[in-house]
Formats: structure tokens, C-alpha cells, sequence
């Protein structure tokens, strides 16, 4: 569970990089797309809890 929390980190930049990670540009494009699903996921998550706190 802990690489799972290590790995969303380094998506969003907040975790240091695995130095033995390659380095294409293809794994560079899949992490941007995670990195943006988490952050439209997250927006989600705020949203849909500030509707359920003004209920």
C-alpha cells in the first residue's frame, strides 16, 4: 500500500524520483495522463463534497 501512496506522489511531483525509472518519452506521456486523471479526480472528490456539506 505504501507504493501505491510513493507512486501517486511522484506523478504529482511531490515525491522524489525513482532513479532507475526509464526514461521514454511514452512513460513520460502516461505519467501526465495520470497526473491529470488524479487532479480531475480530486477536483471531483471536492466538489462533490461541498455539495454534500450544503445539504
Amino acid at each position: 500500500m505504501k507504493s501505491i501512496w510513493q507512486q501517486i506522489l511522484r506523478y504529482l511531483y511531490i515525491g522524489k524520483k525513482d532513479p532507475g525509472a526509464p526514461k521514454t518519452s511514452y512513460v513520460a506521456m502516461m505519467h501526465g495522463m495520470n497526473r491529470i486523471s488524479i487532479l480531475l479526480f480530486l477536483i471531483a472528490l471536492i466538489i462533490m463534497l461541498i455539495k454534500l456539506i450544503r445539504r
